[in-house]
């Protein structure tokens, strides 16, 4: 069996939190196997961990050059490996990997949360012992459980979360094979190849995300939520709504765009029509010096957290969509619920916030995995670094007494609030451009004057686009006319030749901005 990440992802520790993490230079039955019974318990939902067979480590990092496992030492330490974890209770199996790196072998154990928690496994490896422990991860370090600690592990023992439990409704022929190869080739795993030869249920097995019981094969709701193109089918509202209010919330024009799909694609979706529509960078210049000011409406990087954050940490069994709110002023991402009752309303109002449990422990892992989110408990930090690099006002995080809603509140940076200044909005590859309106009046201008009635009719939903929006993406190009991609390619190509629209970024990511 294979895992569904690499070595070299774990020994960077920039994907996997070194807590998650533990570096064995051989195996030792004794010690490995109560780190295989913490991670199998899980009490903190972090989604288990790994153990990695053949690398020194020093204060929970490895050491440099990587030993790895002598070749005539493979065959036992998995038969031990085997043996050792059999003495788990209940089952437990996690899965095991053989791995090639830097022309040296090491054995990786993947312990996935378990779903008959709690576990325990044997204090000591002595024939006469009759104690069971059952062991958490506690920072880096597997520990025994104090009382109220193997309170709260029982107390979780019948509460796997949601994302993490076997759906019923679904078959596995809801998974999507496409979807699994293009994530696995994404993350390097050695899966993908195994992905395109192999058995599809073993890969899904190995993936965790089914339940493979030999009369009883159904997908888990984690799988369904990346590897299905339609996850609202069983998860109504899995969406993402970007809701514009250009005019103010009295205001009668509202552009209202909704993203859906596997969840990491419509937050990357979102995320680009964010970009591409919403952020804004704007120059200002100085009549006393040479050099301008160059800052953003909101800083990218800081809408990215968050609403990254959002997808990670929203209930998927709440009927609610994640809503972005973009006002004249501000930003605001409300998911529902709230955070977990460990954070504090007085902690989210001083930045100060440290989750002790997560609600969605695999989704998490798969995110992080795509680079789509940080590691537990650094967004806010990434938030306020971002913003104040950019100049911008401080955040504001809510929540109610009941945690029943999150919103996290981006405001715009004060310098698109004056307008007694020189100031021309620039687009992301800084060219200024002209005043908004005297912008759209060319366009509509120069549309209307060299294109034919027929044409017109054709590439007039991109013509509408355009007048409140200073980009559009071929997708979106596709979404408002209801025409091919060629057919929308040819009319992108001719609005170029007119002058009315440029076309900006690489192939993979062209965006057409109005002229």
């Amino acid at each position: 069996m294979a895992i569904p990440t690499n070595i070299k992802t774990l020994l960077s520790g920039d994907v996997v939190e070194w807590a998650r993490i533990e570096f064995k230079e051989t195996w030792d039955a004794e010690a490995s196997l109560k780190t295989v019974c913490a991670f199998a318990n899980d009490l903190d939902n972090w989604g288990g961990g790994y153990i990695v067979i053949g690398v020194e480590e020093n204060d929970g990092r490895p050491v440099y050059p990587l030993k790895g496992v002598p070749t005539d030492k493979i065959d036992f330490y998995q038969k031990s490996i085997l043996a050792k974890c059999k003495l788990i209770r209940p089952a437990y199996m996690p899965i095991a990997e053989v791995v090639d790196y830097e022309n040296k072998k090491f054995i990786v154990l993947w312990c996935p949360g378990g779903d008959s928690r709690p576990y325990s496994s044997p204090k000591t490896m002595a024939k006469d012992n009759k104690e069971r422990i059952h062991y958490i991860r506690k920072m880096s370090n597997t520990v025994e459980p104090s009382d109220d600690e193997e309170k709260d592990l029982f107390n979780l023992a019948n509460r796997i979360p949601f994302d993490d439990r076997v759906n019923h409704q679904a078959d596995i022929s809801d998974l999507n094979i496409t979807l699994i190869q293009n994530y696995l080739k994404e993350v390097k795993s050695s899966l993908y190849e195994k992905s395109k030869t192999g058995d599809f249920v073993e890969v899904c097995n190995d993936m965790n995300i089914i339940c493979n019981l030999p009369e009883y094969t159904k997908p888990k709701n984690v799988g369904l939520m990346f590897f299905n193109m339609e996850p609202d089918k069983f998860f109504p509202y899995t969406q993402i709504d970007v809701v514009q209010f250009p005019e103010g919330l009295g205001g009668n024009n509202i552009i209202e765009q909704t993203f859906k799909g596997p969840i990491h694609q419509q937050l990357r979706e979102a995320l680009q029509y964010i970009r591409n529509t919403i952020i804004t960078e704007r120059v200002v210049k100085h009549s006393d010096r040479a050099e301008a000011d160059r800052f953003f409406n909101y800083p990218f990087a800081a809408i990215e957290e968050a609403l990254s954050n959002a997808v990670y940490h929203r209930a998927y069994d709440e009927r609610e969509p994640i809503e972005v709110r973009v006002e004249k002023d501000r930003i605001e991402i409300l998911s529902f619920p709230g955070p977990d009752r460990s954070v504090t309303i007085e902690g989210l109002k001083s930045y100060r916030v440290s989750n002790r449990r997560y609600r969605n422990r695999r989704i998490g892992d798969f995110l992080k995995e795509l680079h789509l989110t940080e590691g537990r408990n650094t967004g806010f930090k990434k938030i306020l670094d971002a913003l104040e690099t950019n100049g911008s006002p401080k955040p504001e995080f809510e929540t109610d007494e009941a945690h029943s809603y999150f919103i996290s509140r981006l405001f715009i940076h004060e310098g698109f609030l004056k307008e007694n200044q020189v100031t021309g909005n620039v687009s992301l590859n800084g060219s200024v451009v002209e005043n908004e309106q005297e912008s759209v009046d060319r366009m509509i201008r120069i549309f209307k004057s060299n294109l034919s009635d027929k044409e017109k009719e054709k590439m007039l939903p991109i013509i509408d686009y355009l007048k409140v929006n200073d980009t559009i993406d071929p997708q979106m190009a596709r979404k408002v006319t209801g025409k091919s991609k060629t057919t929308v390619f040819r009319y992108l190509q001719r609005l170029i030749e007119l002058d009315v629209i440029k076309s900006e970024g690489d192939s993979v990511s062209t965006v057409y901005r109005r002229k």
